[in-house]
């Protein structure tokens, strides 16, 4: 289900489903497998935090991290659609301070990522996705 939402996403220049529940907005990121180095297309809330853009590898809380995270952090690089937009960016995992000021604006944006926090002992990734330079 989540290929086809990030194909028509893409295809429509991010007029299908361009926003989650709640109003959360959603882009698609492209990763490759790092071991199968297939591209991958896989859609994410977001929110953003001045360039960059601002995902949590949540996996809806799974014990499991999300494989586009892991093909993403190995890379050091990805691509995303935002709307009609194709961006390069470069991700870095947030910590500190920064962390804890865009958590609580990801959780006020999209409140059920708190509750995916009660599903698993793990720390949730969440990651700044900023554009990469040329």
């Amino acid at each position: 289900m989540s290929r086809m939402h990030a194909r028509l996403y893409e295809i429509s220049g991010g007029r299908f489903l361009p926003r989650w529940f709640a109003g959360a907005p959603v882009m698609v990121l492209e990763t490759v497998g790092r071991r199968s180095g297939t591209k991958r297309a896989t859609p994410v809330l977001y929110l953003r935090d001045g360039d960059a853009f601002v995902v949590l590898a949540a996996n809806a809380g799974a014990d499991r991290t999300p494989a586009w995270w892991l093909n993403l952090r190995d890379a050091g690089a990805g691509e995303i659609v935002v709307g009609r937009r194709r961006i390069r960016v470069r991700p870095r995992l947030l910590d500190g301070a920064d962390r804890k000021r865009l958590w609580r604006a990801f959780v006020e944006m999209y409140p059920q990522a708190e509750h995916y926090t009660r599903f698993t002992d793990r720390v949730l990734p969440l990651i700044a996705l900023e554009p990469a330079q040329r």
